[in-house]
């Protein structure tokens, strides 16, 4: 998972208070990051953090209005439970302190009317917090499998539910998910229908990925990319089927039957 702020809300910049942070404690503005979590990935909501990993004391006690938030934070962790009051000796920083180069975010949360949960790479100007799971250092690849019918498919089966929404863990959907065994070039095609999906989102940067995974207004070209996913990641299966003579995909049923079986395979071994 992300980052655990527990800081009250005090180490967290609302968009609607930014601007005027920034003008009144401009020296604070190299310590800003983004902060994502579910809900501002998948709407593209802007939310900001004070991020002061290794910022020494000398610079802190500088910044008189970040000096104000780290002891508001330092306040209302003493308030908490036992683990929350140990956090306390640390007001500057969240729970954890994972900023990773590059990462492909996954929301934990997600409605069941998307066809697929929407994904997608982040940098380290980014931090994610914990109502996201992250996949540090992953490939286009990775995103590929991740992001295909195959995947969703295993996910709907198994994934825990919040009321009817899909609840993404790293425990249960990922750590399970049988991977398949690929070829280099296998590998190469599934990279390719992958970034085809990333530049059919690319077409429409108004939109949030709300809007480009709402079934009834995703876009023509975002479709095409993902069906042409789907099926490169199911060759790289082998989930393949003659039907009256012809080549054809395997059902979601079939898919996850077959996924199960690997599964299966995998933890005999």
């Amino acid at each position: 998972t992300g980052n655990r702020p527990a800081d009250g809300g005090h180490l967290i910049i609302e968009a609607e208070e930014y601007d005027d942070f920034i003008r009144r404690e401009p020296k604070a503005k190299k310590y800003i990051k983004r902060l994502t979590g579910a809900a501002e990935f998948i709407n593209n909501k802007d939310r900001y953090c004070l991020w002061l990993v290794d910022v020494s004391p000398k610079e802190l006690r500088s910044m008189p209005l970040v000096m104000e938030r780290i002891e508001l934070c330092r306040q209302a962790r003493l308030a908490g439970a036992a683990d929350r009051q140990k956090l306390a000796e640390t007001p500057t920083i969240f729970r954890e302190q994972k900023n990773p180069d590059s990462y492909i975010i996954v929301p934990s949360t997600s409605s069941e009317n998307r066809r697929y949960i929407p994904i997608g790479f982040l940098d380290g100007e980014v931090i994610p917090t914990n109502s996201a799971t992250i996949i540090e250092d992953a490939t286009l690849y990775d995103f590929g499998i991740l992001t295909s019918n195959v995947h969703m498919a295993w996910m709907r089966t198994v994934a825990g539910r919040l009321k009817s929404d899909y609840r993404y863990s790293a425990k249960i959907v990922y750590n399970n998910f049988p991977w398949p065994e690929v070829t280099d070039a296998q590998k190469e095609i599934v990279s390719k229908t992958a970034q085809a999906i990333l530049d059919a989102r690319a077409l429409y940067p108004e939109s949030s990925l709300a809007d480009l995974y709402d079934e009834l207004t995703m876009p023509v070209e975002l479709r095409k990319a993902h069906q042409a996913n789907d099926k490169a990641v199911m060759e790289a299966y082998g989930m393949t089927k003659v039907v009256d003579g012809k080549k054809t995909w395997l059902t979601e049923s079939e898919t996850v039957a077959r996924l199960f079986e690997m599964y299966e395979e995998i933890t005999k071994q």
